[in-house]
């Protein structure tokens, strides 16, 4: 008598959620085959212990319910990412350009991506993730700035 090894059957109960349209019916499904797969195969003097199956069966249900929280976790960063890079439209940001150098810019749009958002940094496209620091960004005792009120230098006007 020969049992249909699993590997077989397709990916495992733990692998990456199916395509097909229903979140997880795959991997649904797929269990359900090895059950059925291991309740045709058993031996009928040494059946498999039911408590076995059953706990089998709520370690699917936990995973499942794991998957389903990582799922969520992803969307929820995902439209955190775009609802912070849309909040720089506008912002002037420092960043790292494609060739290594920091370059600095205002922010006039951005693009959802699958690999995340990307900003239009006065006609560059540039990956959120690539961003330095937002805001202008002035040395304490900049020359060029002769009248900067926060300096006690500084003569009253």
């Amino acid at each position: 008598m020969s049992v249909t090894p699993p590997e077989a059957l397709g990916s495992t109960p733990w692998s990456t959620p199916s395509t097909t349209g229903t979140p997880g019916f795959g991997d649904q499904q797929l269990f359900l085959e090895l059950m059925v797969t291991q309740l045709r195969y058993q031996d009928p003097l040494n059946p498999t212990d039911s408590a076995e199956f059953l706990a089998q069966t709520a370690q699917f249900t936990s995973l499942e319910k794991i998957q389903a929280v990582a799922d969520q976790t992803a969307m929820m960063v995902s439209t955190q990412l775009a609802f912070g890079a849309s909040s720089l439209i506008g912002q002037t940001v420092t960043y790292t350009g494609e060739d290594g150098e920091e370059h600095t810019g205002t922010v006039t749009g951005t693009t959802f991506l699958p690999t995340g958002p990307v900003l239009d940094v006065d006609g560059e496209q540039v990956s959120l993730f690539n961003i330095l620091s937002v805001g202008v960004t002035s040395a304490p005792d900049d020359p060029a700035d002769p009248a900067d009120p926060a300096d006690p230098a500084d003569p009253p006007a």
